[in-house]
């Protein structure tokens, strides 16, 4: 016999069904580092429990070219889903944030000032929260050493030079130096943003317009004489040229030398692979010509937006405001630890950070910081660590060198189709 459902059945049906479409599914596409995954998994779990008409689909996007290549994509094609995790900075700019990206303006309340400004669209509006900690470019230095010939810290680079000279004298490697790993030798240029914008607050904007050059900047110009100035102080390793990332990290973990210039990244290999030695290093900001100007140049974390094209815009909203709030910040830190400082306000890191961890804490207290140039300027030309290798080397001198960077960035400037160039 056929059953006919009755009217009351109907409507109770009609009201169950409204329910389960009241329910807000949102897309989350994030890259597939083990640190997001995790990071991400905490939140939505944490958002979902407090929220329970709310839940997430979080997709893994691949990494490199490919990864990029899909966000805009699916940007321009309106299928980015609800909450994208990218880069802030130079990248972020490349995703035409005015258009593609929705304003998240009105929930930065707990974000550091530092942040926010590379993740504004050209309008002026803030687009992204910040999601992971933030590492710093600057020097790691050997505590023991420091402690054994009684040296300070020092705020600028007379003093750095000075306390080189010292270690040299007590027959000691000064500073670590990894030319095997050409990238390792850019971090005295890279690190040495903050100076240049204390004394030339213009130089990214001018640089990207075409109206300022390394060459004829002197204060963008020093990082390359800083590189000059340790190799002719015969301050680095015999093995310079051929030693790799994780040799400049061992011999400033375990006291083979006393400095190494470097991201703050690299604690996470000092952690696993020389546990033991972690209180045992340091780190501070790169010096310049001022200890008054003495501040850190910092490497943002990535963000997260929300598509314009979203069909839950104040949904994801709502769960960016989660992530940018302490509550959200001390999740990440659970999860993850704390390497690094994060971009929320009143989000004390745990006392038992790593001491280099606590020693870039000041920086940011003080609002001594700056980021670097890649997150203020789309240019940063490919050839710069063979460049920099041949300065530190002692192949290349300063001058010649900043001319060279000069017209390696004039040619990806024009790939770029900027203006003015």
């Amino acid at each position: 016999m056929k059953l006919i459902p009755s009217a009351a059945f109907l409507s109770a049906f009609t009201l169950l069904a409204g329910l389960a479409q009241a329910e807000t599914v949102l897309q989350v596409t994030t890259d597939g580092n083990a640190e997001t995954v995790a990071a991400m998994e905490a939140l939505t779990a944490a958002y979902t429990a407090a929220n329970p008409d709310v839940t997430f689909e979080i997709e893994n996007r691949p990494g490199g070219a490919e990864g990029d290549n899909l966000v805009k994509t699916r940007l321009a094609t309106g299928e980015a889903g609800d909450i994208l995790q990218y880069n802030s900075g130079s990248l972020f700019q490349a995703l035409d944030p005015a258009k593609n990206l929705a304003d998240l303006s009105d929930i930065q309340g707990n974000v550091i000032d530092s942040f926010k400004s590379v993740v504004t669209a050209s309008d002026g509006t803030v687009r992204g929260v910040p999601f992971g900690a933030a590492m710093g470019g600057g020097i790691y230095y050997n505590k023991n050493i420091y402690a054994e010939l009684g040296l300070s810290v020092p705020k600028t680079w007379d003093e750095f030079m000075a306390n080189n000279a010292k270690i040299k004298e007590a027959g000691k490697v000064a500073v670590a130096t990894t030319f095997g790993d050409t990238w390792t030798s850019q971090l005295f240029v890279l690190g040495d943003y903050f100076n240049v914008q204390a004394e030339v607050p213009s130089f990214a904007a001018d640089y990207t317009a075409n109206k300022a050059k390394y060459a004829t900047t002197p204060a963008a110009m020093r990082g390359f004489q800083y590189l000059e100035d340790v190799f002719k102080g015969g301050y680095m390793n015999e093995d310079f040229g051929a030693a790799k990332f994780d040799d400049g990290v061992r011999m400033v973990a375990t006291g083979e030398a006393a400095h190494y210039p470097m991201l703050t990244f690299a604690l996470g290999n000092i952690k696993q692979n020389f546990p033991e030695n972690l209180e045992d290093v340091g780190f501070f900001a790169q010096p310049g010509p001022s200890a008054d100007k003495n501040g850190l140049t910092v490497w943002m974390p990535a963000g997260l937006y929300v598509p314009a094209a979203s069909e839950n815009i104040e949904a994801a909203k709502a769960f960016l405001a989660f992530v940018a709030s302490v509550e959200g910040c001390e999740l990440m830190i659970k999860t993850n630890g704390a390497t690094g400082p994060y971009l929320i306000k009143d989000c004390a890191l745990p006392a038992d950070v790593p001491a280099a961890v606590a020693d870039m804490m000041p920086y940011f207290q003080a609002g001594a910081t700056a980021p670097a140039l890649e997150f203020l300027s789309p240019i940063k030309g490919p050839a710069l660590e063979q460049i920099t290798v041949e300065v530190g080397s002692g192949i290349r001198p300063t001058a010649e060198a900043a001319a060279l960077y000069d017209q390696d960035v004039e040619k990806q400037a024009k790939q770029l189709g900027l203006p003015n160039w």
